[in-house]
């Protein structure tokens, strides 16, 4: 078990050092502001859509290593996802940051976003955690703006 906790840590780390579709989306269709205000995060969420899926998503912003990590393999996660499919998979990826299903029980379901299970231990992390996805949810009604409120 501490072996696979080092890996998730690893994985947060990495994307939090260098993560993965940061940059402003110049031919965005939705946009939305993310803010935690219990711990200073703040992030843009941009999407271009094609229908109802997914053609690109970008993140700006800064955060923890939580929060970073979290948009960055959201980004990578929902890109050619249907609106429907995004929801599905941030209720899932929500209750096992919240612990409310186990981690084991969502590997296939949630792929490498299952790095996150450990944020359950930490209450406070859940919004860290969270930031990023309240954020796209934002975006995907056209509010310009998302807070945190875990």
């Amino acid at each position: 078990m501490a072996d696979l906790r080092d890996l998730y840590q690893e994985v947060i780390l990495e994307h939090s050092k260098a993560p993965r579709n940061y940059r402003e989306l110049k031919s965005y269709d939705h946009k939305a502001e993310g803010y935690n205000p219990l711990c200073g995060d703040r992030f843009t969420v941009y999407l271009e859509m094609d229908g109802d899926a997914i053609r690109d998503i970008t993140f700006q912003g800064s955060g923890c290593a939580i929060s970073k990590a979290s948009a960055s393999m959201m980004t990578q996660s929902l890109k050619g996802k249907t609106r429907a499919e995004a929801e599905q998979l941030f209720e899932r990826f929500h209750n096992l940051v919240t612990g409310e299903t186990p981690a084991n029980g969502n590997q296939t379901e949630l792929g490498k976003l299952a790095v996150f299970s450990g944020v359950s231990e930490f209450p406070a992390r859940v919004k860290c955690a969270t930031l990023a996805w309240h954020t796209l949810q934002a975006a995907l009604e056209e509010k310009q703006e998302a807070v945190s409120t875990e």
